[in-house]
């Protein structure tokens, strides 16, 4: 999985918008769950987002719901994070993984442990900073 930022820099203002991207071309399965997750300075990794490839349903941590976005380009083989409303408690190391089935997007996201995933993304800094 290659994990990358859409936009230069990954430095954003509060209240701005930003598009991480997950690059999934070559991954040996066509089931798989893919989740966006995040750790901020001085504190644990958490989940953010799941999507199912096989239908692209999605799931959110509560919090997150209506700010964060998960699509996908499948043409592109391609997993967006859409951020918007961006606040700096958002600064962090987003990561995408991926894991093979997506039974586990049915768990809350606190359950979503990045140890379990089989595949994992380079992480990619976001930072909200005016």
């Amino acid at each position: 999985l290659r994990s990358s930022c859409r936009r230069w820099g990954g430095l954003v203002r509060p209240g701005g918008s930003l598009t991480l991207s997950c690059a999934t071309s070559g991954f040996p399965s066509d089931s798989y769950g893919i989740g966006w997750f995040r750790q901020a300075p001085g504190k644990a990794r958490e989940g953010v987002s799941c999507m199912s490839s096989s239908d692209g349903s999605t799931w959110y941590e509560d919090s997150l719901a209506g700010r964060f976005t998960t699509s996908t380009d499948k043409a592109k083989n391609t997993v967006y994070l859409q951020m918007s409303t961006l606040k700096p408690e958002d600064t962090a190391v987003y990561s995408c993984a991926a894991r093979y089935g997506s039974a586990w997007c049915l768990l809350p996201a606190a359950q979503w442990d990045y140890a379990d995933m089989d595949y994992w993304g380079k992480g990619t800094q976001v930072t909200v900073s005016s």
